[in-house]
């Protein structure tokens, strides 16, 4: 019998070599969410996002050092968990920084994506599909727990979403959203710099240099940019 976990954390930043400070999680109508000392301090521009401070987390244990590492480690760990966040390659990499390799996940960032294949929806972050769809959810963004709370909701919004559209039960559709979690998405339009707003293909016509010059920036970006370089390698024809 497979195990649906909703989770997301709170980092010390956004890269592959951060830590987080905070985990919460909910499964089956039971909630955990604990912080922990990460193994570096927490800059001023992350606790501007989660609003977690060093001070904080004064006199807490390391997240390997606590009395709840084995347990969510081993839950994360069964293969018969599914685990479930919103951009989740970034969530599973901190995870995997603290030695926790999870088996089965659905991305909803990237199944919200993957239902959108005419690009309409101009953000796909976790708060503005909550406003987008009208989540009526009292959770405060970017604290872990409030986060998973959103999440869950917009799961419950994607899975009713394949299950109409492809006409399946609930069982084929979860597999169909782990599919299409497995690989990376492709973005259709741009949300910054001097093309903000507009399609890549009608940009890859008429500025291919551009497209070049941005998949270099992202190759060397520190942060996890696997959607991003799938997406320009796509339309440079790579």
């Amino acid at each position: 019998m497979q195990n649906i976990i909703f989770f997301d954390t709170e980092t010390t930043g956004n890269t592959e070599k951060d830590f987080l400070c905070q985990i919460a999680y909910m499964s089956n109508g039971e909630s955990f969410s604990e912080m922990y000392k990460p193994e570096k301090r927490i800059p001023p521009e992350a606790s501007a996002v989660h609003h977690i401070s060093n001070k904080m987390l004064e006199g807490k244990p390391s997240f390997k050092e606590s009395t709840d590492y084995k347990k969510i480690k081993k839950i994360f760990e069964d293969t018969s968990t599914i685990a479930v966040a919103h951009n989740a390659p970034f969530d599973i990499a901190i995870l995997k920084n603290e030695d926790i390799t999870i088996a089965n996940f659905i991305c909803t960032l990237r199944v919200a994506r993957a239902l959108d294949p005419e690009g309409k929806i101009e953000k796909y972050n976790l708060q503005y599909l909550r406003y987008l769809l009208e989540i009526e959810i009292t959770a405060q963004a970017h604290d872990a727990l409030g986060d998973v709370m959103v999440l869950e909701k917009l799961f419950e919004r994607l899975l009713k979403k394949v299950m109409d559209t492809d006409n399946v039960d609930e069982s084929t559709a979860i597999q169909k959203m782990i599919e299409i979690s497995s690989h990376p998405s492709i973005f259709r339009k741009i949300n910054f710099g001097k093309y903000a707003g507009q399609d890549l293909e009608e940009i890859s016509k008429k500025d291919k240099g551009y497209l070049e010059w941005l998949y270099n920036q992202k190759l060397q970006s520190d942060t996890l940019e696997e959607d991003w370089i799938y997406t320009l390698k796509h339309f440079l024809g790579k």
